[in-house]
Order: C-alpha cells, then structure tokens, then sequence
C-alpha cells in the first residue's frame, strides 16, 4: 500500500482531504458493537467523476475503499477495517430528478431517506422503506435495507430500480433503468443491492416512490403472552390482511420504551399495527384485524388516527434502541437479528426469549414480525467478558436456530464483520460463489475488505 503516493495525487480535492485524527476516529465508529482500525484519510467527493479518480488512484497504489453514509448500520460495514481511504457521501446529497407520473426520483447516496421525503411532500408521493434510523440511501441500497413498512411496500431489493456505481478500476457503469421490467440479461442493481460495497461506490440511484394513503390509521395492543402475539401475526398475515406495518415487542421492551417515552402500557407484549388505504378500506381493515385480535386474548386496543397520536406511537417504536440500552445504565448492546418463515416465527421467538431467560443478561426482543424478522437487543457491561461472551453465545444460537428453521441468519442487517463466521452455514459452495464474483469485480480485493464475502 503506498499511502504517501495515492493522497499526493488525492491533492485535488482540497480540503475535502483529511488524514486529521479526529475526522479519521469519528469514521471509526459507528451503531456497531464492533470496533476497527480508524481509516488513513478521509475523503468527501462532491461528484460521480471525482469518485471515478479516486478509484482509480486507490487501485494504483493498492489503498482499500470504504463507503460511508451515515454511520447508522449494525454490522461493521462501514469501518475500514484494513485501514486506507473512506469516502464519506455526505456531500453527494442531491434529488436528482423526480418523475411523478412514473414515480420515480433519483437521487445521489449522501441523501438520507427522512431528507428525500422532506422533498417529496408537495408531488403527494414518498419513499416507504424505513428503517428506523435516518440512514443514508446509498448505505441503505448497499445493505438492502428494510424495516417496519417492508411487509406493504417491500426491502430496498424491491424499491431500487437502477445504479450508478463506480467500479474498482474507476469505471463507471449504470444498472437498470426507469422501465417497470426488464429481461434484458443479468439483473445487476439486484447484485449490487445488499452487497455491502465490496463489489463498487454507488453514486446515483433510481428509486421507486409510492403514493401517500389517503388515510392511516394505527393501533397498539396487549396480549398476555408471546404465543398469542405471534400466534395473531400468523393468522393476520395468513388471511391476507393489507397491514402496512406489524411491529413486536416483547415484555422487556414495552417496559423500556414505556418508560423512556412516559406513556402508561401494561408489562405484557404488544403488537403495533398500521393500515393504508381508503378511509373505508382502513376501517374495514382495522374491524377485521380487531377481531383476529380478540381470538388470540388481546386485552384491548389503544387507537391512533390523528396524525400526531400516530407519530406519538411510531416515535416511540424508533426510540426502542435508545430506550433499551437506558434500561440498564452503562450497559452497551450486541444487537442481532434473524428471520424465519411465518409459519416458524412463533417457535423461533420463544425459544428465543428462553434462551434471554436463562442467560446472565438481559435481551429485549422486537421487531418486523409480519415478515418473520426480528431483533434481541442484548445488553452486556462493556468492561464484563462474559457478559459479551454470553451475548456472542446467544446471537450465535439465534442464527443457527433460524438456519435450522429454514430462515435465515439476517433480515436486514446484513453480513459487515459481524456475521461472516455465519455465511459457510447458510449458503455451503455458494459463498464461494460470491466470492468469485467479488474477485471479477475486484481482483486486489480493495473494495471494502473484510466483509460479506470469504476472506
């Protein structure tokens, strides 16, 4: 790796060049429990061809490349592990273009999904994936992100159309394209989405956007144990009912975020639901979901239709994190996820929370259950080994059990560092595959190392 070299030739980017400790610390860190090297220097392009020279200066002299959004994903995927060159989006923050007849915009990586919607107000369209941070779209395409409207509108492999990427070498090469469908050969924006950065830089995307409901409606509701919970997500989602969004959360977690956000709610499970349509559709909707309720013991409904009550509820949902970890003070946390089949999510859930019973720490569960994913949030003393240890023990059993359940080792966090020892389990001779795919792409292997793919 000749540094010296690469950042004397990266001189022309000014002072959006830095090789400053704390700029280099501060993308050393991220929502991760996972700690890395801080990167070399840090660069800030402002444009597609920009990004272009650096590649091709990094592949000269060797230096890795590390895409960065806004710091938000679980899995290390962002840190540099093997050092180099960040390139920080931020700066590549623009709306593109919006096409309100064919509901798409496009728009740069840097932009972040509450900012796009921000833009999208006034053309009564927006972008529905939401993960609950406010991540980047360029980290939340490379991550293939989804989160608690994914089971109405689908995962960033549904709302992506095309890409613009910059390969290693600096080729700059375009995905897809604005039409509905294609069958013209391979399906390159699906390879790229969800592949972590190892394979290019995204520096453009062509998002699929989705009318705003003429009406909303959204309810929590108690039940008295998780069986019964997961038990009414199966026959909701088996009766074909148009949820928008179906959220659990379990004992442990309506206790945290109860008190976090100061709202009064029993010490039992609860299931968050959404529904989008017609005011006539969501009533009816609602009526029928009360009703499937009812027969698995839920113990009433507090109901949301104001738009400021349904914040006051949603807001709290996205608050879980911060919740949780402010339920055992000076506690840091491990946070997983798997997902399974709905056929096999209430077995999975509860075998699960044993699991959390009988460990030393404690684990709050929640998460998108409609699509069989969810998360523990599992809190460990930092300067405690064996809490980590237990954590690690416990993440370890929650994505061998969703492998044996026919599920798999993660919904929408993605590989990073974190799940690497996973990956043989999950995909046998076709992780070599992949592999095989990165070396085409990448041969020096540049393109942030560490992750995803065999090392």
């Amino acid at each position: 790796m000749r540094l010296d070299l690469a950042l004397s030739e990266l001189a022309f980017l000014g002072n959006r060049l830095s090789t400053a400790r704390a700029v280099c610390d501060q993308h050393s860190q991220s929502e991760s429990h996972i700690r890395s090297r801080s990167p070399d220097a840090v660069a800030y392009p402002e444009t597609t061809a920009e990004v272009a020279q650096i590649a091709r200066i990094c592949t000269r002299h060797g230096i890795p490349m590390t895409g960065w959004g806004a710091g938000t994903s679980l899995e290390g995927h962002a840190l540099a592990a093997h050092g180099g060159l960040t390139l920080d989006f931020s700066r590549m923050n623009a709306v593109l273009a919006v096409y309100p007849e064919d509901m798409l915009a496009v728009v740069q990586p840097g932009i972040t999904r509450e900012a796009l919607n921000a833009d999208l107000r006034a053309t009564g369209l927006f972008f529905p994936v939401d993960p609950g941070a406010n991540a980047s779209l360029g980290g939340m395409a490379m991550t293939r992100a989804s989160g608690t409207t994914a089971l109405r509108y689908g995962t960033m492999r549904h709302n992506v159309l095309g890409l613009e990427v910059v390969l290693a070498n600096g080729q700059i090469i375009r995905t897809g394209s604005c039409a509905p469908k294609s069958s013209a050969g391979y399906d390159l924006t699906a390879l790229l989405v969800g592949s972590e950065g190892t394979l290019g830089l995204v520096t453009e995307l062509t998002l699929r956007l989705h009318g705003q409901p003429e009406a909303v409606s959204a309810a929590i509701c108690a039940f008295p144990d998780i069986a019964g919970a997961v038990d009414c997500v199966t026959a909701t989602i088996q009766m074909g009912l148009p949820l928008a969004r179906i959220e659990f959360l379990d004992t442990e977690a309506v206790a945290a975020c109860a008190a976090w956000s100061g709202q009064t709610l029993p010490p039992t499970p609860h299931l968050l639901v959404e529904f989008h349509g017609s005011p006539h559709g969501v009533a009816e909707q609602a009526e029928r979901f009360g009703d499937i309720a009812r027969t698995h013991g839920c113990r009433g409904f507090q109901w949301a239709k104001a738009q400021e009550d349904r914040a006051r509820l949603w807001k709290m949902r996205h608050q879980a994190y911060p919740a949780i970890l402010a339920s055992r003070p000076g506690s840091t946390a491990i946070v997983t996820d798997v997902c399974v089949p709905i056929s096999a999510l209430a077995e999975a859930v509860e075998e699960t929370r044993a699991d959390i019973a009988g460990s030393p720490i404690p684990g709050p569960i929640l998460g998108h259950v409609g699509d069989g994913n969810f998360h523990a949030i599992l809190l460990v003393r930092p300067d405690d080994p064996a809490e980590a240890a237990a954590a690690k023990h416990l993440a370890d059993r929650m994505a061998d059990r969703a492998l044996r359940l026919g599920g798999t080792i993660t919904g929408e966090h993605g590989i990073g560092m974190g799940k690497l020892g996973h990956m043989p389990a999950e995909h046998g001779p076709a992780w070599a595959v992949m592999g095989a795919i990165k070396q085409a792409l990448d041969p020096q292997g540049l393109l942030n190392p560490g992750k995803l793919v065999p090392q």
